[in-house]
């Protein structure tokens, strides 16, 4: 079996309607100094293309090959240079990949089926062309680690835009937030770590893990029978490695707690410094008594800000506040995008967010709301301070300078890989395919006329 390249590619040539059943015939399609691209790579590309419900087009596959010769040059560099990528991280990627295809397929069985092969097989195939994509990858991130762009380099990149097809920015704002979670006491989680025991005590009375797993377990690998793949020590937090690291294959652990509620795992498989668990998690949901004391305590801090104004709201934030990413920063919340801390009213990331900010006016506080993460559904309380409000303006130094560095600074990593690729096509040996040198963005590939010639 063909060892591909891409994400989820052999899913979906197994699904796609079109030829799902039918045997690819291949053949070298492009020569990349000592390395190759086969037919299959690019049809499989083809087929997730047309998987994300994009309308058939010939065309798109010169893209695609122009993807496929620039990661095979990334990936030949990075050899020369001794970039390496560690087994676990090409487990986590194998892992992440086949979870995804286990879900897009209906399930583990399923998947098998179609592969006609174990999904351990098929993860050992795909490995030697993940470790090059990974290397690939990382090598690109060595060329431009060091691309920075000073304030003259802005100023200068931003006079040259076209001043009518500047962006147009909606409100944006800057704000803080201090977050207080609920703590259980020892009585109220002892309800939750009773859940797991009984669950475990199904197991060890012989129902099946992962059939436990499937119907029970809270986490995110339920669906694949709580898997969670090989990881090293430091993958986990200590309490869950502690228990996966001290067990033989095939034992399965008390119930233990970490952060995130009561476990119990099972050791699959053992390989060096890795291992292989699947596991069964029972979230500790904040109880109403506990809810009510993390209220009480958010508004006596409320009080400390606004009445008695002891404590202004940055310092209450970095000594009281739960939420790890924010509280060391004063409570301020960043833009991810770029690292500014302007963010558009429109990307609020809930409504909560945006009700409890848009009557406050420029150095208010809001009052204490109850706040539930979308992503993980747990709950906590948190007010909010409002910095500053920029109303709707078109692009401007003065106002976002950040932004436009960002810009500046994406704009002068596109030009030293241009340059880069450049250079390494010149002296690298790349042929195509005469079939595909009609695509006027391959032609530039070529290290001589005759190939163009070819192609006619």
């Amino acid at each position: 079996m063909k060892k591909f390249l891409g994400v989820f590619l052999i899913l979906s040539i197994y699904f796609s309607p079109a030829i799902g059943q039918e045997k690819l015939i291949d053949r070298v399609i492009s020569t990349v100094g000592t390395s190759y691209i086969l037919q299959s790579d690019l049809e499989l590309e083809y087929t997730q293309f047309l998987a994300q419900g994009n309308t058939p087009n010939d065309k798109i596959k010169c893209y695609i090959l122009q993807q496929l010769l620039t990661q095979k040059l990334l990936a030949q560099q990075a050899v020369i240079d001794s970039v390496e990528v560690s087994e676990s991280e090409i487990d986590d990627q194998l892992n992440f990949r086949i979870r995804s295809m286990i879900q897009k397929a209906g399930g583990k069985e399923r998947l098998e089926e179609f592969l006609n092969r174990s999904i351990l097989q098929h993860k050992e195939e795909m490995r030697p062309a993940v470790a090059e994509q990974l290397k690939g990858n990382k090598m690109q991130g060595q060329l431009v680690s060091k691309v920075d762009v000073t304030p003259q380099e802005v100023k200068k990149y931003f006079q040259s835009l076209n001043a009518d097809s500047l962006p147009y920015f909606n409100t944006e704002i800057e704000y803080a937030q201090l977050v207080i979670d609920p703590v259980l006491t020892k009585e109220e989680k002892e309800q939750f770590r009773t859940k797991a025991e009984g669950y475990r005590q199904q197991v060890l009375n012989g129902s099946d893990f992962g059939t436990i797993a499937r119907l029970y377990s809270e986490d995110g690998s339920a669906p694949y029978g709580g898997e969670l793949g090989f990881s090293t020590r430091d993958a986990w937090v200590k309490e869950f490695a502690a228990q996966a690291f001290k067990l033989k294959a095939g034992e399965i652990s008390p119930v233990f707690e970490t952060q995130f509620g009561f476990h119990f795992l099972q050791v699959l498989e053992r390989r060096g410094e890795e291992v292989n668990v699947r596991h069964i998690l029972i979230k500790s949901k904040p109880t109403p008594a506990a809810l009510s004391r993390a209220k009480s305590k958010i508004d006596s801090i409320h009080n400390v800000i606004v009445n008695t104004k002891r404590m202004n709201f940055n310092t209450a934030a970095s000594l009281y506040s739960d939420d790890k990413e924010t509280k060391y920063n004063g409570g301020v919340v960043t833009n991810m995008e770029d690292r500014s801390t302007l963010i558009p009213v429109d990307q609020l990331d809930d409504v909560a967010v945006f009700n409890a900010i848009d009557p406050l006016k420029e150095g208010e506080v809001s009052p204490s709301v109850l706040y539930t993460d979308k992503r993980t559904g747990e709950s906590s309380y948190r007010i909010y301070y409002l910095k500053s409000r920029i109303a709707p303006h078109k692009a401007n130094l003065d106002q976002d300078f950040a932004k436009i560095k960002e810009a500046a600074r994406q704009d002068k990593v596109n030009r030293t890989l241009s340059e880069w690729f450049e250079s390494r096509r010149e002296t690298t040996y790349i042929d195509i395919n005469p079939d595909f040198l009609s695509c006027d963005e391959l032609k530039v590939w070529v290290n001589n006329d005759d190939k163009i010639v070819k192609g006619k």
